[in-house]
This record gives structure tokens, sequence and C-alpha cells, in this order.
């Protein structure tokens, strides 16, 4: 039997909605010497139940008791056998050629890891927005210290020796565990980028009222480690813009939360500590569209509010946040 080239990690927890047209996205690869290793967080839904109707050889499932993200990757790479791995989550998809594009690019390059473009589609597979199609490649530590330009958990595929150096996902950190296994890697291998949009990252309504608050401790975290590195020895004078993009994202993050269930508070102190970080943003129209938003959402009943927002797309829109992030 062929030993497999690719691992390919899916960790699911009640993914009954989006779980079989995630799996399809993998075994319809144009690359086809893989192993699918799905890690069922003691889904209590459907999922076990669909992921049993698709047959396929390369297809491994393991159930494990419910825990966050990085513990679940973490058992797909004890399990895992091939020479690279690559990870997708249980509601994103993948183009046909992604996996051979970035097993392509790592035969013919030193690099450690490689990553693709990103578009994020809306539950029913809609387009929505691109995310940060950038061609950084070699050593991106610096980069990666302003911006997380991956983007999501669902892209990279990176040598198996690699990945065991850096220990796997860090269980402890709630959230940005992604980012900070990017750091980790990037300070000990170069990237290459894949210039095509490959991985389509889908923005579940729910996943807006994320938990905002945990999404700001986990991230400051991750910058003080990556800043306490002997790599960012010389790129200390990043710091601040760092926080300023930290904060920049918190801002888009808690304006997209649906109006009755957003914390104005703390949308109050993002904003506030975005224009501190970044005082330009003062002279930016985001800034406008995120007060009247924010002041809409407050004093209107949620309902009215959702359908001005409605009438008013470009008003509710605050995405902009995202592209006034600095990259160098």
């Amino acid at each position: 039997m062929l030993t497999n080239e690719i691992s390919v990690i899916i960790p699911v927890y009640n993914g009954e909605n989006t779980i079989k047209e995630t799996i399809k996205s993998v075994l319809n690869q144009t690359f086809t010497n893989f192993e699918l290793i799905i890690i069922n967080a003691n889904s209590i839904d459907n999922t076990l139940s669909i992921i049993s109707q698709i047959k396929d050889e390369r297809i491994k499932v393991f159930s494990y008791p419910q825990a966050n993200v990085a513990v679940n990757r973490n058992r797909g790479i004890n399990h895992a056998t091939g020479n690279y791995i690559t990870f997708l989550d249980a509601d994103d998809l993948w183009t046909t050629d992604k996996l051979a594009a970035q097993y392509t690019a790592l035969q013919s390059n030193q690099a450690g890891v490689a990553y693709s473009w990103t578009n994020c589609i809306d539950e029913n597979g809609k387009f929505l927005r691109k995310t940060s199609h950038v061609n950084w490649t070699g050593n991106v530590y610096s980069k990666l210290l302003l911006d997380d330009f991956i983007g999501n958990g669902s892209n990279v595929m990176i040598r198996r020796d690699i990945l065991i150096k850096v220990n796997g996902f860090d269980e402890i950190l709630t959230n940005a565990q992604d980012t900070d296994m990017w750091l980790k890697l990037s300070a000990i291998t170069d990237f290459i980028c894949v210039p095509k949009a490959q991985v389509l990252y889908r923005i579940q309504p729910s996943s807006m009222s994320s938990n905002v608050l945990g999404l700001e401790k986990s991230n400051l975290e991750v910058i003080q480690r990556a800043f306490a590195r002997e790599q960012a020895k010389s790129h200390q004078h990043l710091k601040p813009k760092a926080i300023g993009n930290l904060y920049k994202y918190l801002c888009y993050k808690v304006l997209a939360t649906p109006p009755g269930k957003q914390q104005s508070k703390v949308a109050a102190r993002f904003l506030l500590t975005a224009i501190k970080t970044d005082t330009g943003l003062l002279f930016k129209p985001v800034i406008f569209k995120a007060i009247l938003k924010l002041i809409a959402m407050v004093i209107l009943p949620p309902n009215w509010a959702n359908v001005l927002f409605k009438k008013l797309p470009r008003l509710s829109n605050t995405s902009t946040f995202l592209g006034y992030e600095k990259t160098i």
C-alpha cells in the first residue's frame, strides 16, 4: 500500500449542515495521494451519520471528547502519516487544485509552509469579499507581526518535520491559535505563496457574535509572545502598529454583531483604542460609519436597526476597517 503524501485534518463538532460539502471539496482534489483524518469532537447531531454515508477508503474518522480546535488539530496531527499536513475547518471549502498547487510549490522550494489566497463566502456559499491577497515569500516573520495575512486555519500546507518542531497548536489559547502557529512556523522556516484564491472561508451569522473579549485577550497575548522572540529584536518599532491593527479588526468584528446583541461599551472602547493607536482614522469615513452604526444599534429596536442597515448597506458595512491595517 502506498504511503499517503499529504494528511488532511478536519476537526468537526456538530457540523451536519456543512460537513458533506467540505469533505467533497477534499475528495474532489486533482491531487489524490492523501488521507483525510476527521476528528469528531463528540458531535450530538447527524455529523457522524452523514460522514458514514461517504464511501472513500482515504477517510479515517476518530471520535474524542469535546475540546477546542487547537486540541482537535493536535489530535489529528498525532494520527497523521503524511509528509505534508494541512487543515480544513468543517464549514470551509477548497478549490479542486488547492492540494496540487501547494504541494508543487513546496516540492520546488525549500520553504516549510505554503499558503494560498482566501475568499470569504456566506452560509449559502455566496461570495462576500476577498481577504488579504498578498504575495509574501521567504522570511515573513515581520509581515506576520503586523497582520495574519494567512487569514484562517483552512489555508496552509506544512512539511511534517517542520510542524513537529513547533510542538503543535497552543491548546491554552482560547482564540488566535492560528496566528500563534504561523508566527512559530515563520520563526524557523520560509513561507511560499500560491497566488490564487483556493480557500473559501465561510462566515456564518452566528460567528459574528463571537467572544470579542476573548479575541482581544488571546491576540494581545500572541502579540506579546511574538515581539519577545529573537526574530523580533529589530522590529520592536512595529509593535504599536500591530496593536493598532488588532483593534481595527476588533472594531470590524464587534460592529458585525447583529443589532440587539452588540456589546456597546466594548465597541466604544475598541473604537477609541483604534483611534488612539492610529489617529489618521479620525479622517477616514469608516469612523463616522462606525459611530453612526453603533448609535443606531443602541437607540433603535433591533428590527428597526436591521431594516435601516438593509436599506443603507454601505452604512452597515464596516469591513473597510480591515483596509486600514498597516502592513509595512
